[in-house]
Formats: structure tokens, sequence, C-alpha cells
């Protein structure tokens, strides 16, 4: 993970975290699965990342994605959109980056048959070296 990437991951788990009404909800927020964690809990993915850089500055591009796991549909949607309001309030100043630009890629909900519901939360972030 570069340098970037693990400022863009401190900086969703710092902002997941220090929101309230998720918070206060969810049992943990995970960077990769958990082998075992009570519903609703928020799977932070990997995502990738890949050279945003220009002539006169090094940058990335960092494709978000999270995943809030839950039993109930209801609830399910009021924690996406609730990870959308921390995400969106991620600051401009991260550890040796400058968040440039964060845009909302999109959302959809799934559930297996046997299982439960599974939210997913995308997002695209530039981020400059400072």
């Amino acid at each position: 993970m570069s340098g970037a990437a693990e400022a863009v991951q401190a900086a969703l788990v710092a902002a997941l975290g220090g929101h309230a009404p998720v918070a206060g909800v969810v049992s943990g927020i995970y960077e990769g699965a958990p082998a075992r964690a009570a519903w609703p809990y928020v799977v932070i993915d990997d995502g990738s990342t890949s050279d945003w850089s220009h002539k006169s500055g090094r940058g990335r591009e960092h494709r978000i994605g999270l995943i809030i796991w839950d039993e109930t549909p209801a609830r399910l949607h009021r924690l996406m959109a609730e990870v959308e309001v921390a995400i969106e309030g991620i600051g401009a100043v991260l550890d040796g980056h400058r968040l440039v630009s964060l845009t909302f890629l999109g959302s959809r909900v799934v559930r297996d048959a046997d299982g439960p519901w599974a939210g997913f939360v995308r997002y695209r972030a530039r981020t400059l070296e400072v």
C-alpha cells in the first residue's frame, strides 16, 4: 500500500469511527473482512490506486469501496446514508498528502439468500503529495 493509500485508509477509518451515527451502531469498522463480527459492521475494501501525477507533483487516484453488512434492509439503508455523510466530511489535509477531490461513484444493495444484506458504497479520491 502506498503512502497515499495508507493516508486515505486512515482518513476513512477516522471519519467513520468519529461519526456517531455510524460508530454508535456498528459493531466494528474493519480494514478487510473480519473472521467473525456481529451485524451491522463496515468493511473497507482494499480498493485500487493509480497514478494521478502531473508535471509539478506526484498524485494518486484511489478507488474506495466500503461494504456495510446488516440483517435488516431498513437499518442498512440508514447506515449507508450515514457512511456517505462521514466520508464526505473528510478534510483536505491527510498525512503527507492533500485530498484534491472526492467523488461519489455509486451504491447498491444485495442480499445472499442465506445471509445478511450487503450495502456497497464506492468513491473516487484524488490526492497529491505535499
